[in-house]
C-alpha cells in the first residue's frame, strides 16, 4: 500500500494538494499524518521525516519503496502511473496550459501565501479586509488568480458539467484547492463566478474529506496562527 505523509490538514497546503489528488482520483493510499510541532532541526516533525524526506518537508509519497517528494513531482508520478485517471487533460494544448497553471502556483503567489496562510478551520474576514487594504501584493496575486481561473473556466470549464478548470477534475484543481480555502477563510473579494468555482471545488468528495479532517483535528499550532492567540 502506498503511503502519503502529510502535515496538519488545517495548515498544510502542500499536503492538501497531494491528498486531494489521490482521494478525489480514487487511488488507494494510506495517509500518515506527521504533526507539526516546529520546523527546527531537532523537532519531532523533522525527526519523523529523517531518512524519508530528503527535503525534510511534506508531502512525501512512498510507493513500493520509491520515495517521491514535492507535490508537483508527486502529481507527475501519479499521472504517469495511472494514465486512466486523466489527471492531466488529454488534449496536448490543454495539458500544456494545465502544467503552466500548476507551475505558476508552485512558484508564485507568495504574497497571498505569506499574508493569508491556509487555516481551514478559521473564519477571518476582518483580517482579510486589513490584508486587502494594506498588502498590494495580495491584491495583485488575487487579481492574477481571478484572471487565470476565468480564462480557463471560459475556455475549458464549460465543456463539462463539473465546471472545473479543465472540465473534469485534474491536477490543476487539486493544486488550486488550498487557494480556494484561503479565499474563503479571509473572505477576499472575488467575482461571483469565482465564488461559484470555489464552491464546486469545496464540494468535491476528495476536498470535503480533507476539510472534514482539518475540522476534526482541533490542534491549535500557535506558530501557524499569525492572527490568533488561541482558538
Amino acid at each position: 500500500m502506498r503511503k502519503l505523509y502529510i502535515g496538519n490538514k488545517n495548515y498544510s497546503s502542500w499536503s492538501m494538494r497531494s491528498g486531494v489528488l489521490l482521494k478525489q482520483s480514487g487511488i488507494d493510499f494510506e495517509e500518515v499524518m506527521v504533526r507539526f510541532d516546529s520546523f527546527e532541526a531537532d523537532s519531532s516533525f523533522r525527526r519523523a521525516l529523517q531518512g524519508l524526506s530528503p527535503s525534510g518537508k511534506v508531502p512525501v509519497l512512498v510507493d513500493d519503496g520509491l520515495v517521491v517528494w514535492d507535490s508537483l513531482a508527486i502529481a507527475e508520478y501519479l499521472a504517469e502511473t495511472f494514465p486512466d485517471k486523466r489527471l492531466w487533460p488529454v488534449d496536448p494544448r490543454a495539458r500544456a496550459r494545465a502544467r503552466s497553471a500548476c507551475a505558476e502556483m508552485h512558484s508564485g503567489f507568495g504574497a497571498l501565501r505569506n499574508h493569508c496562510p491556509m487555516n481551514i478551520e478559521a473564519s477571518l474576514p476582518e483580517i482579510g479586509r486589513l490584508v486587502w487594504r494594506d498588502k498590494p501584493g495580495v491584491r495583485q496575486d488575487v487579481q492574477r488568480i481571478v484572471a487565470l481561473w476565468s480564462e480557463l473556466l471560459r475556455e475549458y470549464g464549460a465543456s463539462d458539467s463539473a465546471g472545473l478548470l479543465f472540465g473534469h477534475f485534474t491536477i490543476a484543481d487539486a493544486f488550486f484547492a488550498p487557494i480556494c480555502m484561503r479565499l474563503a477563510t479571509y473572505a477576499l473579494p472575488v467575482p461571483d463566478h469565482i465564488t461559484d468555482y470555489i464552491g464546486r471545488v469545496s464540494a468535491l468528495p476528495g476536498v470535503r474529506h480533507w476539510i472534514d479532517g482539518a475540522l476534526a483535528e482541533q490542534d491549535f499550532r500557535d506558530f501557524e496562527e499569525p492572527y490568533r492567540l488561541s482558538r
